[in-house]
């Protein structure tokens, strides 16, 4: 099944869906840092049989706006709402990676009303974290761009499935393949994750969800822990043998999960 290229512009800021259509809910999949909306082509194409399925370029990102004036968390958050809103998505599952997870659950918690449930891979609230623009500007600096080949691009990220789908989201020019971002784009929008607590919010959080996570996670357990004491409807699953890009390692087991919270959900 194909998807047809839909375009949400909010205050002048250009955003690219991938809307594979179909009935049902609607799900939004977000991708995280320096990802695209051709990560979940996967689980779009296996959910689009019983679900709206969308999933968004966010900015900065992919086809979506490169250079956007306002990279903030509450950009990210305000772009989820006006796609749900100018695409018709009524009450959708917001289901992110990483940074994604992030954005779906402020959207949840600044917009209780809007969200029907979350599912969070490798996401999950944190302290302020000093060191993130640097971490992430010093791994974005060590890829070695232009990749002569888009095979070279797919062992540099490890090859397999992850390499794949990290290498699906350059683009090719006359001197070979890169990104899809600008570097300082995406070092700036961690800034405020650099600074400023996400766990308030995830207090304001009412809905479902759903937490998975990578046997080498990101994420502690006292972060785990803490998520699951304050949001009594949320539940969390660990795949094991799996890192931080889950969701392209494992994505037939993660679509299991994924349906079956959504099935109960119905």
């Amino acid at each position: 099944m194909a998807w047809s290229e839909r375009v949400v512009v909010r205050d002048g800021v250009r955003l690219v869906c991938r809307d594979w259509g179909g009935p049902g809910p609607a799900v939004v999949l977000l991708h995280g840092l320096a990802g695209h909306a051709g990560e979940w082509d996967a689980a779009a194409r296996r959910l689009t049989g019983r679900f709206r399925v969308v999933a968004v370029d966010q900015r900065g990102h992919g086809a979506s706006e490169r250079h956007p004036h306002d990279v903030s968390r509450a950009a990210y958050v305000a772009d989820v709402v006006a796609v749900a809103g100018q695409l018709g998505l009524d009450r959708p599952v917001l289901v992110g990676q990483s940074l994604g997870g992030h954005t779906a659950m402020l959207t949840a918690a600044a917009h209780p009303d809007l969200v029907r449930a979350l599912v969070l891979v490798e996401a999950a609230p944190g302290d302020p974290d000093t060191r993130a623009p640097e971490d992430i500007g010093v791994w974005l600096d060590s890829w070695p761009v232009p990749f002569p080949s888009r095979e070279a691009a797919v062992s540099f990220f490890g090859g397999g499935p992850v390499g794949e789908g990290w290498a699906a989201g350059l683009e090719h020019g006359e001197d070979g393949w890169r990104p899809r971002f600008d570097r300082d784009v995406m070092v700036a929008s961690l800034a405020e994750n650099a600074r400023r607590s996400s766990r308030p919010a995830w207090r304001q959080v009412t809905c479902p969800t759903l937490v998975v996570l990578a046997q080498s996670s990101f994420i502690g357990e006292p972060d785990v822990d803490a998520m699951l004491e304050q949001g009594p409807q949320t539940r969390s699953v660990c795949l094991p043998g799996t890192g931080h890009d889950v969701h392209l390692e494992r994505p037939e087991v993660l679509l299991d999960l994924m349906e079956a919270f959504l099935a109960e959900l119905a």
